[in-house]
């Protein structure tokens, strides 16, 4: 009888574990970006970087962009290379971030590259689309790698807090609703 009565409380605790599990792995993937391609590309103007993310924003940012809040994904990536003697040597650090807004008035959405250009979409999907599948970006002039040399390139991807207004920064950084970030992701990169 307690045999029976033991191998039922397990034969519970897996069941509730099993119906757990699901729930917490999408718990765990909300909040973040997942970089699902990153490569290098040498060009004639220089370096160009090729990459794909993938994320969904959650209804409170949504609700935020629907009020007129404007929201900033920043893309960093870095070029090192490693010495053996002394710390590893950054040989090309740069930023871009795309800024998506909603105008009441028009009903669209845009996304601008900041100091660049800037693009109109008649849905949230489109606009998100635009930043997920970013254009070739040269993050590095010709010359600025030694051809041959092998760098480690880091890379990383997330809403970027510092450029909301600042009753919503206060909330965002004690809130995970605006926490949206990849983890970095590394990778070897032989220049051209």
């Amino acid at each position: 009888m307690t045999f029976r009565f033991v191998r039922f409380l397990c034969w519970q605790l897996l069941l509730m574990l099993a119906c757990a599990l699901p729930q917490a792995a999408h718990a765990a993937a909300e909040g973040t970006v997942e970089i699902t391609r990153a490569y290098i590309e040498a060009a004639e103007e220089g370096y160009r970087l090729n990459a794909a993310y993938s994320f969904d924003l959650n209804h409170g940012v949504e609700d935020a962009l629907q009020y007129g809040v404007a929201v900033n994904f920043t893309t960093e990536i870095a070029f090192t290379r490693p010495r053996w003697y002394w710390f590893d040597e950054k040989a090309v650090t740069a930023k871009r971030t795309h800024k998506l807004w909603y105008n009441v008035l028009t009903r669209q959405y845009h996304v601008q590259i900041v100091g660049s250009v800037q693009q109109t979409f008649e849905s949230l999907d489109d606009a998100l689309f635009f930043i997920r599948r970013p254009t070739r970006w040269v993050v590095a002039p010709r010359g600025a790698l030694k051809v041959g040399e092998v760098y480690n390139v880091t890379l990383s991807m997330g809403m970027d807090r510092d450029f909301l207004p600042k009753p919503i920064q206060v909330n965002a950084f004690n809130n995970r609703d605006w926490t949206l970030s990849s983890q970095k992701r590394t990778f070897q990169y032989r220049a051209e």
